[in-house]
């Protein structure tokens, strides 16, 4: 891809093949340690974007906030993902992971949050309390936006 094909994606508003540019970049530079919501959303939000149903991942990390690995944990309808907040934490428990960031996306491309995204959202904080396993964020994706819980003071 030259800099002209790009202009051209832009100038004609598509939108598609500049998400799938977007996820190939953030493939190919995966984000290593994370500091605040910035440095993960952009590539999560790269990679969920496009998706038709609603997705829920966990991002796995160690003591220093470095990033295990990210687990698809829950694939929904159109509209709801209705996840057990036990299958939340497993793949947590099996890496050994010190904290998670939990992601999942609006595949309508609003990313505010909803009454069931905030009750899940305390139900995992409580859970992951229980189980020494810090959760530091919920991000929550649209298509083009993104929003954190933690930024928005929603995750006590």
């Amino acid at each position: 891809m030259n800099a002209t094909e790009l202009g051209r994606m832009y100038r004609t508003g598509d939108l598609p093949g500049l998400l799938a540019l977007c996820r190939t970049i953030a493939e190919k530079q995966p984000v290593e340690k994370v500091q605040g919501p910035d440095d993960l959303a952009l590539n999560l939000c790269a990679q969920m974007g496009t998706l038709e149903q609603e997705e829920l991942w966990v991002v796995l990390l160690n003591t220093r906030n470095e990033v295990l690995r990210i687990a698809k944990v829950y694939k929904g309808s159109l509209n709801t993902s209705l996840v057990r907040v036990g299958e939340l934490f497993r793949e947590a428990i099996r890496e050994n992971a010190a904290a998670v960031i939990v992601a999942h996306n609006h595949p309508s491309g609003d990313p505010t949050p909803s009454p069931e995204d905030m009750a899940v959202t305390r139900a995992i904080v409580e859970a992951g309390k229980l189980l020494d396993i810090e959760v530091l964020d919920h991000i929550i994706t649209g298509k083009t936006r993104w929003v954190s819980l933690k930024a928005m003071g929603m995750m006590s």
